[in-house]
């Protein structure tokens, strides 16, 4: 955890709060290292650290941010791998659990560069980070952090929607409060459930996340601008709506900005959203612009993109500078293996 223990008030040794504090998805990607084929047809395999609230974290301690993941693990030898793996990348892992019952879960893509990388979660009929309970949340580490990162996954079934709510609550809706509109279909029992859990998280965040669909399944909007306006409307400070290869574009009541896509060879586009938050987290924490916010988020996310796993190829911010400055990012090395 960059170098800091975690005090019994759920701040860092020092006494300072997190940085950044996310909850929601860990687990462990099966990552074929033969590409252009389907599974069946695969030989070779590298497992990676994996979840996007996890990988969130990791991509915003590469930037130098002390950052916290809430989440629970299987007690099984990938629980024990996500932990420890979590800990080695820099992130605090004193709030993973580990919880009888449902094993870790894994997730097996396909690599059909340039956009074409299916999925397939383990996860069922429950996942563990799922079971994350309300009882014991760190409360005061999701209070006193600078910025707090949830998904809508996580609403997706219980005990983990309402400990979603305690935490909201314990909040207030403090600025930095950031829903990652993630919408994954597979893991709700319909979307008209989907719709009206994300509308109830709506009311107690104040930034947003998400592609043109996610924004459809939000606010019944696909259109980025009226996305934008009608999450301001719903009192959020911040709408960033991503539009492919089109960029990104973000809104606050005074200033609305559109950047667009930094170009690179793709391997593997599953990791490019969640190293475009632990980049915007980073920069929202500096006080840069929203334009060169935006526009280092890009990066950080192509490069990712430009590379096999999402954990391991965070890119750190002299990595992200560099590419931005028009190094290739295959001649800039990840900082951790």
């Amino acid at each position: 955890m960059n170098g800091e223990g975690t005090g019994a008030d759920g701040t860092t040794d020092d006494g300072a709060p997190y940085d950044l504090v996310t909850i929601g998805r860990c687990g462990v990607d099966i990552y074929p290292l033969d590409h252009g084929v389907g599974l069946a047809q695969v030989r070779t395999f590298e497992k990676f650290l994996g979840g996007s609230a996890t990988n969130v974290a990791v991509a915003a301690a590469r930037h130098g941010r002390r950052t916290a993941v809430v989440t629970r693990t299987g007690r099984d030898p990938f629980g024990e791998y996500v932990a420890a793996e979590i800990a080695r990348l820099g992130v605090d892992n004193a709030f993973v659990e580990p919880v009888d019952g449902p094993p870790t879960p894994v997730t097996f893509c396909e690599i059909f560069p340039p956009d074409d990388f299916p999925l397939w979660f383990y996860r069922y009929p429950t996942a563990p980070d799922l079971l994350i309970d309300p009882a014991t949340l760190p409360l005061d580490a999701v209070r006193d952090a600078r910025i707090y990162w949830s998904t809508v996954t996580g609403l997706s079934q219980e005990p983990s929607r309402a400990a979603h709510h305690v935490a909201w609550r314990a909040r207030e809706r403090r600025p930095m409060t950031v829903l990652d509109l993630d919408w994954r279909p597979m893991f709700w029992p319909d979307e008209e459930t989907g719709r009206a859990e994300v509308g109830r998280a709506l009311e107690h965040v104040t930034i947003a996340v998400g592609n043109r669909e996610e924004c459809a399944v939000a606010v019944d909007e696909t259109d980025p601008h009226r996305a934008a306006d009608a999450l301001l409307d719903r009192g959020l400070d911040l709408a960033v709506v991503k539009l492919g290869p089109r960029g990104v574009l973000a809104a606050t009541r005074e200033e609305r900005v559109e950047v667009p896509t930094h170009p690179v060879e793709v391997v593997n586009g599953l990791g490019a959203g969640d190293a475009f938050g632990g980049a915007l987290v980073h920069g929202l924490l500096a006080g840069w612009s929203l334009e060169r916010t935006l526009r280092l988020a890009n990066v950080a996310g192509a490069i990712v993109a430009s590379r096999l796993e999402c954990s391991t190829a965070m890119p750190t911010t002299a990595e992200v500078e560099a590419v931005a400055a028009g190094a290739s990012p295959a001649d800039v090395r990840p900082a951790v293996r």
